[in-house]
Formats: C-alpha cells, sequence, structure tokens
C-alpha cells in the first residue's frame, strides 16, 4: 500500500509509465492446455532519443533493482530494429503463438524500421509487440528532432505508419490511457484468431511521467488460448460435403502447426484415406513419409499435388488462408463444380472461396469430423493415385540432388544434403527468393517444427535474425538458416547478436551473384533477367553486366567474430555441416553454387503479369505464353 494513501484507499504504486508498462508485462501468462508460461519473457530493444530514459530505464531498473513482486524481462540487444521484430516473430512462432517478445525503438527512424516486421506480423497471424517512440504529448518541444510536421493535424505522427499493418494500435498519451490499451493490447496478442503485430506508441514525455498506479493492474494475469468447438450446425453442413466426395483432398495450413494438431491431422487422413496437401506454412504437420501425404500444393508444389488439386471435387482447407501461391493464382482446383469446407479458427479464413465454413480451433475441428465422418473413406483408388503421383515426382526430382555436368553444386543438391543431415526436430529457416520455392516442391519434413519458411510476406531479410529467435525459443534443436547471398547483404547486422548472445545457430549462406528467384521469373516474363546478376558496370556497354562483383562474403561474417567455413561442392558441405553441427559456437558455412539451377520442374503458375506490347521479341512471346496459362483462372464461387 502506498504510503501517500490512508488505509481505507485503493493500493497505489508511484512508478513512471515505463517501469508500469514493463512491470505489468512481465506479469502476463497464456494457457492452452493447462500449460501456462509467460507471454513475454523478454524483449529487443535499441535505445535512443525516445526511449533510452523511458522503456529504456525501465527495463534496466528491472534487470538490476526489480521490485519484490516483479518477475525479470530479459532485455536482448539488437542491432537493426527490423531484425529484431524478425526475431521476435520467429519466437513466437516456434512457440506456436503462446508466447512472444516486445520490441522497443527511439523516436523516428528507428521506430519506422519496425514497420516491414509489423506487416510479416500481421500478415502471418503472428504475436509480437512494437513500443515504437513518439513525439512530446505535451507539445512543449515541437517539432522536436526526427518528428513529421503535418499541416492538417499535430496528433499525426510517423508512427501511425503501423495502423494498416497493426492488428491493434493505440498511442498513449496520458499515463492513465496505459491501463485500458495495455490489457487490450494482451487480448490481441493471445487470441489465436485476431492476433498480429500489436502496437503502442508511447509520446518519449509520457514514457518517463511518474502515475500513481493501481497495484491491481500488476497482478498476475493468464490469458487462456481457447480452443473453439465447430457449431454443430456447421460440423453437419461440412460433413455432408465432404461424404459426398469421389475425389477429397485436405490442403493443411499453419494453423494446424499453431493449434499442436498433427496427430488430429494424421487421424483424420487415416480415417478418411483423404491426400494431404501442405502449404509452406503447413508443411511438418503430417510426417513426409506418411502415405497420406503427398507433399506441397500450388505455385511453388509439386507435380503430384497439384494433379490432385486439379481434379479435386472437395477441398478440405484446415488452418489455411489461401494466399495466391497456395491456389497458384487460382487456377489450382479446376474442377468446374468444387466445393470448399475451409476448418479455421478466424471466420474472415474460413469463408474464402465459397466455403463450407467451420470456424473452429484446427484440433478441435478435425477431431469433431473425425468423429462425426465415422464409416467415411474416399474411394480406395483415390489415395492409391495420389500415392502413385507422389512416388512418381520423388523420381522424377531425384536428379536435383545429384551432382551435375558443371563447376559448381545447384542449391538442390545442398538442399538434399541438408535433408538428409537435419534430425527430425531440428528445424531449418528460410524466407524469400528461389529457395521457398524448391524447398517446397523438395523438402520431405518429419516434424511440425522442422520446417520453418516465412513466405507469406517472402522478406527478405528475415533468415538471419529469424535464427536467433528460433533458438532461444527451441535451444535444445540444431537451427539452421538458409540464406541466399541477396538476403545477407540487405540484413547481416545481427551477427553480432549472435556472437554477443552465444546462440549456437548454423547459417548457410549460398552465393551464386545474383538474385535467383527474380532471375528466372524475369526471364520467363521476356525481361531476360535484367537487373538481377550481381555485376560491375561495364564501360563498354553501360550496364551492369561486367565482372562479377568482388564481395567477399566469408570475410565479412569473420569479421563480426565467427567461425566460417568456404565450400564449393556438396561432399565438402557434407563434412562442413557435421563440422558445424559438433562445434560449440555459431558457424557459417558459405557455399558457391550454380546460379542457373537446375531446379524441380512443376505445372503451378503464379500470376505475374507481362507487358501487353512491346518491342522485345521475348517480352512478345512470354506474353502469349501469360494469356494462355491465365486461361484456367477463376472465382471459386
Amino acid at each position: 500500500m502506498s504510503k501517500d494513501h490512508p488505509a481505507d484507499s485503493p493500493a497505489t504504486i508511484r512508478l513512471t509509465v515505463g517501469q508500469a508498462l514493463v512491470r505489468f508485462l512481465a506479469a502476463q501468462h497464456t494457457e492452452r492446455d493447462g500449460i501456462r508460461q509467460r507471454l513475454i519473457p523478454g524483449a529487443f530493444g535499441i535505445f535512443g532519443h525516445g526511449n533510452v530514459a523511458g522503456v529504456g530505464q525501465a527495463l534496466l531498473q528491472n534487470a538490476i533493482d526489480p521490485h519484490e513482486a516483479e518477475a525479470p524481462l530479459a532485455y536482448y540487444q539488437a542491432r537493426n530494429e527490423q531484425n529484431m521484430v524478425h526475431a521476435a516473430v520467429a519466437f513466437a512462432r516456434t512457440r506456436n503463438r503462446l508466447q512472444t517478445m516486445a520490441c522497443t525503438a527511439s523516436i523516428g527512424p528507428g521506430s519506422t524500421n519496425m514497420v516491414t516486421g509489423a506487416a510479416l506480423a500481421t500478415i502471418d497471424r503472428i504475436p509480437v509487440l512494437l513500443l515504437p517512440s513518439d513525439v512530446f504529448a505535451s507539445r512543449a518541444v515541437d517539432p522536436v528532432l526526427q518528428q513529421l510536421e503535418d499541416e492538417r493535424a499535430m496528433d499525426v505522427t510517423v508512427n501511425d505508419a503501423f495502423r494498416p499493418v497493426s492488428r491493434y494500435f493505440d498511442r498513449i498519451w496520458r499515463p492513465e490511457q496505459l491501463i485500458p490499451s495495455a490489457l487490450a493490447a494482451m487480448r490481441v496478442l493471445a487470441d489465436p484468431a485476431e492476433t498480429g503485430a500489436v502496437t503502442l506508441c508511447l509520446p518519449q514525455d509520457v514514457q518517463a511521467e511518474a502515475h500513481d498506479w493501481p497495484v491491481e493492474f500488476f497482478r498476475e494475469h493468464t490469458w487462456h488460448s481457447a480452443r473453439p468447438v465447430p457449431e454443430p450446425a456447421a460440423l453437419e453442413r461440412a460433413v455432408e460435403v465432404i461424404r459426398s466426395a469421389q475425389r477429397p483432398v485436405i490442403v493443411a495450413g499453419g494453423g494446424v502447426i499453431y493449434s499442436e494438431a498433427a496427430e488430429a491431422l494424421t487421424a483424420l487422413a487415416e480415417a478418411t484415406g483423404i491426400p494431404v496437401l501442405d502449404t509452406q506454412a503447413g508443411k511438418g504437420a503430417i510426417h513426409a513419409d506418411h502415405p497420406c501425404a503427398i507433399g506441397g500444393v500450388g505455385a511453388t508444389g509439386n507435380d503430384a499435388a497439384n494433379e490432385l488439386a486439379a481434379q479435386a471435387d472437395v477441398v478440405i482447407g484446415i488452418g489455411t488462408r489461401y494466399t495466391d501461391f497456395t491456389t497458384a493464382s487460382h487456377t489450382a482446383f479446376r474442377d468446374p463444380d468444387v466445393r470448399f469446407v475451409n476448418v479455421n479458427v478466424k471466420a474472415f479464413d474460413a469463408a474464402k472461396h465459397s466455403a463450407t465454413m467451420v470456424v473452429a480451433d484446427a484440433r478441435a475441428g478435425m477431431e469433431a469430423l473425425v468423429e462425426k465422418l465415422d464409416g467415411f473413406r474416399a474411394p480406395e483408388e483415390h489415395l492409391r493415385r495420389a500415392q502413385e503421383l507422389r512416388a512418381a515426382w520423388d523420381e522424377r526430382v531425384a536428379p536435383c540432388f545429384q551432382p551435375h555436368d558443371q563447376e559448381l553444386p545447384a542449391q538442390t543438391e545442398i538442399f538434399g544434403a541438408l535433408n538428409e543431415l537435419m534430425g527430425d526436430t531440428d528445424i531449418v529457416i528460410n524466407a524469400a527468393g528461389s529457395m521457398p520455392g524448391d524447398l517446397q516442391a523438395l523438402w520431405k519434413a518429419r516434424s511440425p517444427q522442422q520446417y520453418h519458411l516465412e513466405y507469406g510476406y517472402s522478406c527478405m531479410g528475415y533468415e538471419l535474425p529469424a535464427s536467433m529467435g528460433v533458438k532461444m525459443a527451441a535451444p535444445d534443436s540444431q537451427v539452421v538458416a538458409i540464406i541466399g547471398d541477396g538476403t545477407f547483404q540487405m540484413a547481416p547486422q545481427e551477427i553480432a547478436t549472435i556472437v554477443a548472445e552465444d546462440l549456437k545457430v548454423i547459417l548457410v549462406i549460398l552465393q551464386n551473384h545474383g538474385w535467383s528467384s527474380i532471375g528466372a521469373l524475369s526471364e520467363s516474363h521476356g525481361s531476360q533477367r535484367f537487373g538481377t546478376k550481381y555485376r560491375m558496370r561495364s564501360g563498354e556497354t553501360g550496364m551492369l553486366d561486367g565482372g562479377l562483383v568482388p564481395l567477399d562474403i566469408a570475410a565479412n561474417i569473420r569479421s563480426y567474430g565467427l567461425e566460417v567455413q568456404e565450400v564449393r561442392t556438396t561432399e565438402d558441405f557434407r563434412q562442413a555441416y557435421r563440422r558445424a553441427e559438433a562445434a560449440p559456437k555459431a558457424t557459417a558455412i558459405v557455399v558457391e553454387t550454380e546460379l542457373l539451377g537446375p531446379n524441380p520442374p512443376g505445372i503451378g503458375w503464379w500470376d505475374v503479369p507481362v507487358s501487353q506490347v512491346s518491342r522485345l521479341e521475348s517480352t512478345q512471346r512470354a506474353y502469349q505464353e501469360y494469356e494462355s496459362a491465365r486461361t484456367p483462372q477463376r472465382h471459386y464461387l
């Protein structure tokens, strides 16, 4: 009880807003299936003008002089604000969205650097708490350094850029506003249907302002992560559609993994004999060697899954939001009478493609389906054909893993080696470029946690900081981030954090001196790989078609204090990986690879419009091919 209040007054404690926020966050928990844990066990932060004396001071005080009732909130020093959000997202995803981190940044560019990370989190439906610093609420200093001046209103700042990419946004103009806003923020973070980036903008003078807080605000609070069960009538409608199917498929999305529903998915597939196709986020939800597992579907999927999708009369989407890569830009599901049954905790996603909606937790929904579908099995020849297609695909892509008649290995050779070398509970990380396409088509995930691909935002620069967050969340797993040389050049800074925190991760950098994915896309769309190779500017042509840019990635990494191995063959990579695996500290392996593949063949399509008119013959041909390829495109009504 505060000394400033009589015994019959509500108990209060005098703290700054920053101190109160840190103490509040340290008392928040989540619970699911009887397992209770801290919602926010730590915070990433880069301090400066705006937060150094507010939230920064509060984190310092929490570390060295915490209140007796205050739990510690671990602090992690990042090097780049976007990177720290990526690390927090990777941590939350690995913890199946039941825990996340807070991220605090200084006013201006420090805070707006987090906008890309916020977009990624919200698009991917992953919780993260962002605490951008803001202007003076008092307006005693106006304009403050790095303040955007808006002639129309004085309450607009650069942090308003967070509004469209946040699931919850607020600005704390007065200390007492923190109480309802912080509670609302936790509700969104802990809600599997509503989660994403949560942004609390903190004016710098308010952060340091003292206030008398009710002690009840800091009591331990548990947010229960619900498992909504299907509404009975909706379940009956879904069962009726599924029982009518002759060629059904299941599309397993990330929601299956986040709800820890792998066993329920396997049980549903085994009970009904329905083939399971996966998205990037859902890979590993069913073991790759299971008889019902067919693999990735869509633009980056395999031909077996895409042939099944094309002929499916009923598509059962579980925990997926149906991105254009999953639907191959609305060309994957080609039966004119195809119907969808969607099981999703979020009604917005469950309603997609005019589906029969089942708004429910993925695990609860599949368990209910197994019970209601008792006695139903898809025709045996349907599953048999699916297995034959998968076997034919595996045979067709086997050469992708073998040495070719070229000086350097293809990246697919390295992926094949990694898939063999990594254990079932080890975790591979990737995000952007040509690699996700190869990985979804080729990787055989043997557990729900093994395959960590960020492909909702496909954000170059995610992989390296994500390795930190994943390792923090899964310290007993071997964590491997596969990084292209293009991605590496965008965000190498967190190598310093990996070293400082002594995080044992393995960084595999594939150097092919260009942007392989965009290069192939450019070439296939008539633009001749323009601007996609790392080359010196030629004095003869005036274009970037000279010699290789003399970038030494290995030396760059060594300058951060990390051990580096350089290899040029797949066998040398295998040996290097075993050494890295056995090493007590983080290691990087730099592999020279062939820019032009080969890559796995596939019938999946992605809608990237081609110039309708051009003087270039390559573009003219590409437009004709584009017009033909988009013919099956349709709305699912």
